[in-house]
């Protein structure tokens, strides 16, 4: 069964890998066999992912870029491409959260939230398709969404307006890209302990009640993420496109 996970010569580009679920995700990729292109706005961020990756001994590269650069994006992709002598897999993970009340939410905070998590997204995945179609091989694209892509969260109204579109965008692409051999699927993280939601766990009383509503009563490990993206990215999935995989301990199922 494990050659249907393996990821072996196959080339891999990871936005948002300085740290978190990002980091985890190039780490899982290149335990199966895949080489990885690492991105994040600074370069310095990136050490410990390359390191990570490295020590599995797979290649990998490391290119500062900021998500929201749309031609920047493009060139990182195109680069880490010709680097490695072609593209198999996109991840976009690269995202920005700030809570903030709905009617305190000002147009540049609206803004920096959507053309991330969006836009960014989107011309990323463009810019991937573009490699995978001209190869004749096609590939594999996994978007970040979120439990805000099923169920209204308090003061996550711009977020989640992003995270639902990614939604919409995973299955129109999946759809379009299919005849060129592009799969585009998503996962929805639950609740992790990351840096960007960090400000929920500083709240023992919102933990519990958080607690209280997961069917598994734990929060997700870094460990809990990195089996499904392999899943997505690998020929055991040839026959997925268009789907969101929440990996959240049982949390939608339950509400």
């Amino acid at each position: 069964m494990t050659r249907y996970f393996d990821l072996t010569g196959r080339k891999a580009f990871v936005t948002g890998a300085s740290r978190g679920i990002g980091q985890a995700i190039a780490e899982a990729l290149a335990e199966a066999g895949a080489d990885v292109a690492v991105s994040a706005r600074g370069l310095d961020s990136l050490a410990e992912t390359r390191a990570k990756v490295e020590a599995v001994g797979r290649r990998c590269i490391a290119i500062a870029h900021d998500v929201t650069d749309i031609p920047g994006s493009s060139e990182a992709i195109a680069g880490a491409a010709g680097q490695f002598g072609g593209l198999d897999i996109l991840v976009n993970n690269a995202g920005y959260e700030e809570v903030r009340p709905s009617l305190e939410v000002d147009e540049a905070l609206w803004d920096r939230i959507v053309e991330t998590n969006l836009k960014g997204a989107f011309f990323a995945a463009q810019a991937a398709a573009k490699r995978m179609a001209a190869s004749g091989k096609g590939g594999a694209i996994i978007n970040l969404c979120s439990l805000t892509s099923y169920v209204g969260i308090p003061t996550a109204v711009a977020y989640g307006s992003s995270k639902t579109g990614l939604l919409g965008m995973t299955r129109a692409l999946a759809t379009e890209w299919a005849p060129l051999g592009i799969r585009v699927n998503a996962i929805a993280p639950g609740y992790f302990h990351t840096a960007m939601t960090d400000v929920f766990y500083q709240d023992a009383e919102w933990q519990k009640a958080m607690l209280a509503k997961i069917p598994q009563r734990r929060f997700g490990t870094m460990q809990d993420i990195g089996g499904t993206v392999v899943f997505l990215a690998s020929d055991a999935s040839a026959y997925v496109t268009g789907h969101c995989i929440p990996i959240d301990g049982g949390y939608l199922a339950s509400v």
